[in-house]
């Protein structure tokens, strides 16, 4: 399927029926004005721009890679520059449509302290079923922020205009990472299964011969088989265990040099190269660093 770029606000508010924007790098859009120009039922597009949505959607299906939402009820996603994302669009169904998105080119945030900042909110690079629920107290919070910066975006632009319309951004930024919190806490039972089957992942891993024909598993290869994001599956195991998926994954690998030093008569160097490494010195070094002890100290620490 063809991917549609777009490469301006401008552009986008063409595609979707709408009046040119009042400002070229920043929009504010009334989600049920929005109506795609296609008659396709299903639409793969990437857009050069950041794209915060607060929505309520029938008839329409977001996929992320092959991962599937429906809009059915209030929720936020992020998207940032170059993620691709596929909607498909119900016609039996009646397009009923609520909501704010908020569009920012990179050129907005060009001497403002989000032109950095806005990286670190890792939201912007989880996946579209990754989206962030609301409560009613959250969404009534998420709305007036969008309302005082659409009265600032409505409002004559002068030399104060941009700042205040950061200012604003960054405060909706940082109520949605706080949400977020929030969200991994309380759906205990989704995260408890990711937590138990990102362990099941790794056991299967480093039992199997992976190891020493592919070498360590990485942190991308978890999340796919887990069917999230890899910026999602780290920050959901740091909030519950102190640590990313990286971590997890290099204490695995411990864990199972420790058994292959003290149950086995292998040598270090074969070892090593059981466990993925292309040379001793490295997995040794790496031992030491994580235990304090090298190779020899710790099966020395049995006899």
């Amino acid at each position: 399927m063809e991917i549609k770029r777009i490469k301006s606000i401008t552009e986008y508010h063409r595609w979707v029926g709408l009046p040119q924007p009042q400002h070229p790098l920043i929009s504010l859009i009334d989600y049920s004005k929005v109506k795609h120009q296609t008659n396709e039922k299903s639409i793969s597009f990437v857009m050069d721009f950041y794209s915060i949505a607060l929505k309520r959607v029938d008839g329409i299906k977001m996929f992320y890679g092959q991962s599937e939402y429906d809009f059915d009820e209030g929720l936020m996603s992020f998207l940032a520059p170059g993620q691709v994302l596929r909607i498909e669009i119900d016609c039996n169904t009646p397009n009923n449509r609520s909501g704010y998105l908020l569009q920012i080119h990179p050129d907005f945030l060009w001497k403002s302290s989000l032109v950095k900042s806005i990286k670190q909110y890792e939201f912007f690079n989880y996946s579209t079923k990754e989206a962030l629920f609301l409560s009613d107290k959250e969404e009534t919070i998420i709305i007036a922020i969008f309302e005082g910066i659409k009265q600032e975006y409505n409002t004559n632009i002068d030399k104060f205009s941009k700042e205040l319309i950061i200012t604003q951004i960054e405060l909706l930024l940082k109520y949605s990472n706080r949400f977020y919190n929030r969200q991994f806490i309380t759906r205990e039972i989704s995260n408890h299964e990711i937590l138990t089957k990102t362990e099941e992942l790794l056991n299967d891993y480093f039992k199997s011969e992976n190891l020493s024909e592919n070498g360590l598993p990485s942190v991308q290869y978890i999340a796919e088989k887990l069917n999230i994001s890899p910026n999602y599956l780290s920050n959901l195991l740091k909030l519950h265990t102190g640590q990313s998926t990286q971590q997890h994954i290099h204490n695995k690998l411990i864990e199972k040099a420790k058994e292959k030093l003290s149950t086995s008569n292998l040598s270090v160097s074969e070892i090593a190269f059981e466990l993925g490494f292309e040379h001793p010195q490295s997995f040794s070094k790496f031992f030491k660093i994580k235990t304090a002890q090298s190779p020899l100290e710790f099966r020395n620490s049995f006899n």
